[in-house]
């Protein structure tokens, strides 16, 4: 058959009973879907078969031959249908004569410049982009100007800080006493029953005398 033109982008929606196809635009994918063109062969084949179902005999007999006569009919069916569809679908989209792409008018065609949007941009489009664009920059330079961690204090120990709760374990921002259990946060002092030095918080022996300190 003869060269049809506007057959990049398609998606086949055909089944046994009928020819149907999905077209998309070739910048932005939006689709036009063809109206549905019945095959008269694959109806009949399946009218057959519902019938061969319930009597069986000749009538199942005529169902198998019109199966195969339906994929001797396919192509030449799905050709015309194809090519009535591409027909119904060609003026909704716009052809761009620089690249050759086939496009929606309503997103990607520049009317007044008889191109698609990939070559010859929509410069009011073009624009408000550019100005978001430069303004995303503008407000990193302007973040990097001001001091975000003014109020960090970098000279303070930062094993100073208390994490979690010395009693009940629960984290803990600050403060002097714990928001979950009460308790103050500042470990108490904990000192060897035996020789008096100091140890450290749950410390079950004590490292100088290695005498123990209880439960």
């Amino acid at each position: 058959m003869a060269m049809i033109p506007f057959t990049r982008n398609y998606t086949d929606r055909s089944n046994n009973f009928g020819f149907q196809f999905e077209f998309q635009c070739d910048k932005c994918r939006n689709g036009h879907m063809s109206p549905f063109i019945a095959s008269k062969v694959g109806m009949a084949t399946g009218l057959l078969k519902a019938a061969g179902t319930l009597f069986g005999g000749t009538l199942s007999r005529a169902a198998y031959a019109g199966q195969h006569v339906k994929d001797a009919l396919r192509g030449n069916a799905w050709d015309e249908a194809y090519g009535e569809a591409v027909a119904e679908a060609k003026p909704h989209f716009r052809h761009c004569s620089r690249c050759g792409h086939w496009v929606c008018p309503q997103a990607c065609w520049n009317e007044a410049r008889e191109l698609c949007e990939d070559c010859a941009p929509d410069l009011h489009e073009e624009a408000a982009h550019i100005q978001a664009r430069v303004a995303v920059e503008q407000a990193w330079d302007k973040a990097r100007k001001v001091d975000q961690v003014a109020s960090l204090d970098m000279k303070a120990p930062r094993s100073a800080a208390v994490s979690a709760c010395p009693h009940c374990q629960a984290r803990i921002s600050g403060g002097k006493f714990c928001s979950e259990c009460g308790k103050p946060l500042a470990a108490a002092k904990v000192n060897c029953t035996e020789c008096g030095v100091a140890l450290k918080p749950r410390a079950r022996f004590c490292s100088e005398c290695g005498t123990p300190q209880g439960p």
